[in-house]
């Protein structure tokens, strides 16, 4: 080989690893699927805190004052947790709850003492479970991010026990 085919070849190997650098980064996104169910379960974090936080203000009742602080606890922890794993892939979140969240929120601070415990518990406890309960076996199903199934596998068991809890919750409340 001459010395200019040399350095041909060298530039070549250069210009190709440059080339690479891009599909590599690539590599770590999210496919469009996934970075939406990403958001989605960003979104219902979101929701927790803030639903659990006016639950914490408006609520009189121990039990549900309870269970609102460990939706506030637990969906914080979920909500770094999808952070981090956003960061890594590129992915822009939501910062604030979506419309449907915010109005349940103006429905939520229209409502006091009983009338708010129940609807509480029954939209944000038991209905909005149930809904990312939903999202998290579809994630796992069907995500093509092992990184995003294995967080949906993660957050999975905790909104099922929060499901478990609010479902025993609102029977309580039923009876009063």
């Amino acid at each position: 080989m001459t010395r200019s085919q040399r350095r041909f070849a060298a530039s070549l190997a250069i210009v190709s690893s440059l080339l690479a650098v891009p599909a590599a980064w690539a590599a770590d996104k999210l496919a469009g699927a996934d970075a939406s169910m990403l958001k989605d379960i960003a979104q219902a974090n979101i929701a927790e805190v803030e639903s659990g936080k006016m639950a914490l203000e408006k609520s009189s009742n121990a039990e549900v004052k309870k269970f609102a602080q460990m939706m506030v606890d637990d969906h914080s922890k979920g909500l770094a947790d999808v952070k981090t794993l956003a960061s890594a892939k590129g992915t822009e979140l939501p910062d604030s709850p979506d419309a449907k969240h915010k109005a349940v929120a103006l429905e939520f601070k229209a409502l006091s003492g009983g009338m708010f415990d129940s609807r509480y518990v029954k939209q944000a406890g038991v209905g909005d479970h149930e809904a990312t309960e939903k999202l998290l076996k579809k994630t796992q199903a069907e995500a093509k991010d092992a990184d995003l199934k294995a967080l949906a596998g993660k957050m999975l068991p905790v909104v099922q026990t929060h499901l478990q809890h609010a479902r025993t919750l609102e029977a309580v409340l039923a009876k009063k």
